[in-house]
C-alpha cells in the first residue's frame, strides 16, 4: 500500500513538472523599453519602443505560426518559455523570411535562431526541431553563465541577461540596466523581451 502511494506521488510529481516552461523565469514580469530607434528605423518604422517591437513581431506572426507547434514542443522539452524562443526567432531571422537557403548574417548565421558557425557547429535543417533545440540550448548556457555571474539577480533578470548574452556574449553583460550596450543596435534583450511578450499574448 505504502509503495503504491509512493508511486502515485511520484507520478503526480512528474506530471506537475511535465510541460513546464518557466525554469528560467518569465518575460511577462520583465519591464522593457522595447526596440531602440536604430532597430525601428532599420525596419522602416517612424517610432521606437515597445510599440515598434510589437509591430515587428506582428509582421512576423504569420510566418512564425508555421513553427508554433515546434517552438512550443522545444520550449516544453527544455523548460524555456516558447515566447522567448519566438522572440529570438523574430529578431534573428524574421521567422526565416530573410534567410537564403537557411543562412543569414553574410553566411555566418544558420537557421531560424541564427546559430553562429564561428562559435558553434550548426546541426539539423535550418527550420527543424534539432536546430531549435541547439539554439535554445545555447540560450540556456548563456542564462546559466549569467546566473553564475550575477547570483543575486532574480530569475527574470537572469533570463534577460541570458537573452542579451545570446547576442553579444556574457562578458558584454556588466550590469542589469546597461546589459544591451554593445549588442546589435544596443537593444537586443529589450527588443526580444518586448517581442516575446507579444508572442506570449498570441498563444506561445
Amino acid at each position: 500500500m505504502y509503495s503504491m502511494l509512493m508511486l502515485l506521488g511520484l507520478a503526480a510529481l512528474l506530471g506537475a513538472s511535465e510541460g513546464r516552461t518557466d525554469c528560467y523565469g518569465s518575460v511577462d514580469r520583465i519591464k522593457t523599453p522595447g526596440a531602440s530607434c536604430k532597430t525601428a528605423k532599420s525596419e522602416g518604422l517612424p517610432y521606437c519602443g515597445v510599440s515598434a517591437s510589437e509591430k515587428i513581431a506582428e509582421r512576423d506572426l504569420i510566418a512564425m505560426n508555421q513553427y508554433k507547434t515546434l517552438i512550443k514542443k522545444v520550449g516544453e522539452k527544455l523548460c524555456v518559455e516558447p515566447a522567448v524562443i519566438a522572440g529570438i526567432i523574430s529578431r534573428e531571422s524574421h521567422a526565416g523570411k530573410i534567410l537564403k537557403n537557411g543562412w543569414g548574417d553574410n553566411g555566418n548565421g544558420f537557421g531560424l535562431m541564427q546559430v553562429d558557425k564561428k562559435s558553434h557547429t550548426p546541426v539539423g535543417r535550418w527550420n527543424s526541431e534539432t536546430h531549435l533545440i541547439q539554439g535554445t540550448n545555447i540560450l540556456i548556457t548563456m542564462i546559466k553563465r549569467i546566473q553564475g555571474k550575477f547570483p543575486r539577480w532574480t530569475r527574470d533578470q537572469q533570463l534577460k541577461g541570458g537573452i542579451s548574452a545570446y547576442n553579444a556574449g556574457t562578458k558584454n553583460v556588466r550590469s542589469y540596466d546597461r546589459m544591451d550596450i554593445g549588442t546589435t543596435h544596443d537593444d537586443y534583450s529589450n527588443d526580444v523581451v518586448a517581442r516575446a511578450q507579444y508572442y506570449l499574448k498570441h498563444g506561445y
